[in-house]
């Protein structure tokens, strides 16, 4: 759970309000939140709503909270998303399906927008290609080396099935050198280097090293490149590394990997498994 969370899901669990507007959800959520005298500076806002279908009478409110934090001596910045659940006068952090034991935490999200699937996400496979298979990660994250490489080699045998788009998502804050290794690999795929996302996860780097050129000799090592700052630094590089944490935020992808399939969040990440290939 975010920091963010855990500072104001203990004041929702109970909390009611009377046929709530946005502006009364918001009004509360500051309310709540903003009562830690540790939290200044707290904006928040409604980014999307989507009813529940199997819920009926739920709608999932889709927020963003920024707010600067004091810890100890020091003040973080925090900038995330947050899903909240409201039914009439009842809204609380989080929703689960008694009889089926689904937690909408993790399957409800914003639409995936076709805007999403762009020419220079899709790693593999055809445009046409009827399963669509969105995947956010981090190449540090060590599920995600675990993952990503066996998923994206699998769907990339079956061109005419699955067209995978790939969305770098450094978790700055965990692994420092995953943001150089990512516009790294970025720079890399603009200059038509081949499979460079797969590539990328075979990087050997500690991920809490902050030396853009130590990152980006181990970077070179391993692609037989000569990546330097200023290419990680081209405005097409930036432009598309943002792009990714843009569509990220709007998907309200907090951590990797994340899988949508068909538009769809996929808790599992395993759903292309099942899929009939030819």
């Amino acid at each position: 759970m975010s920091l963010m969370l855990k500072l104001s899901s203990t004041l929702l669990l109970c909390a009611s309000l009377m046929a709530a507007t946005d502006a009364e959800v918001i009004t509360f959520l500051k309310s709540g939140i903003g009562s830690n005298p540790n939290i200044t500076n707290l904006q928040v806002d409604v980014s999307g709503k989507k009813n529940i279908a199997s819920m009926s009478g739920w709608q999932a409110y889709f927020m963003k909270i920024e707010a600067d934090v004091k810890q100890g001596n020091d003040i973080r910045h925090i900038n995330q998303n947050g899903t909240y659940f409201v039914n009439g006068n009842v809204i609380a952090p989080e929703l689960i399906n008694l009889k089926t034991g689904e937690r909408y935490n993790d399957t409800v999200t914003p639409d995936f927008s076709n805007a999403f699937y762009t020419k220079s996400n899709r790693i593999s496979g055809e445009i046409t290609a009827p399963q669509k298979v969105a995947i956010f990660s981090d190449p540090l994250c060590p599920f995600c080396r675990r993952y990503v490489p066996e998923a994206l080699s699998y769907m990339a045998k079956y061109p005419k099935t699955f067209a995978v788009y790939y969305y770098h998502f450094p978790l700055s804050g965990l692994h420092p050198a995953a943001v150089t290794l990512t516009k790294a690999a970025i720079a890399a795929e603009q200059d038509g280097i081949d499979n460079a996302v797969l590539t990328l996860y075979k990087v050997d780097i500690n991920a809490s090293e902050k030396d853009e050129q130590k990152i980006l000799n181990a970077f070179n090592k391993t692609f037989g490149t000569k990546i330097d700052k200023e290419d990680i630094r081209r405005s097409s590089v930036i432009k598309q590394f943002q792009f990714d944490q843009n569509v990220a935020e709007s998907m309200m992808v907090s951590g990797t990997p994340t899988v949508f399939f068909n538009g769809q969040k996929d808790p599992s990440k395993t759903k292309y498994k099942d899929v009939k290939v030819k």
